[in-house]
């Protein structure tokens, strides 16, 4: 199983990426979709997630201004983020918690991260 990550790049305070993260390999099914980012020197830390397709949750510090999506039959999961801050700067990470057959237990896994610089 592997996960690519795409949409990252440099933004000015106040604009918009949409982050991309699609899994692909052996999968019977999905269990749950996130977005984590890791600041430097910071620790990795939770954006969004969402489970079982619409059960979603997104951290205060970026509620109304990112969205998370997610397209179980296409194994990929978005983040649409909005009104970007200097400080949402980060290496965003994709998460994907796969099944591999049927009756099993979902496995975490993680893409190698997408970068999102916002400067002026």
């Amino acid at each position: 199983v592997q996960l690519q990550a795409s949409g990252g790049g440099l933004v000015q305070p106040g604009g918009s990426l949409r982050l991309s993260c699609v899994a692909s390999g052996d999968i019977f099914s999905v269990s749950f979709m996130g977005w984590y980012r890791q600041a430097p020197g910071k620790q990795r830390e939770l954006v969004a997630i969402v489970r079982g397709g619409d059960d979603t949750e997104i951290v205060d510090w970026v509620k109304g201004r990112f969205t998370i999506s997610s397209d179980n039959a296409q194994k990929t999961v978005y983040l649409q983020m909005n009104s970007l801050k200097p400080e949402d700067a980060a290496v965003y990470y994709c998460n994907q918690g796969i099944i591999r057959r049927y009756g099993g237990y979902p496995v975490s896994y993680w893409g190698k991260g997408t970068l999102v610089t916002v400067s002026s």
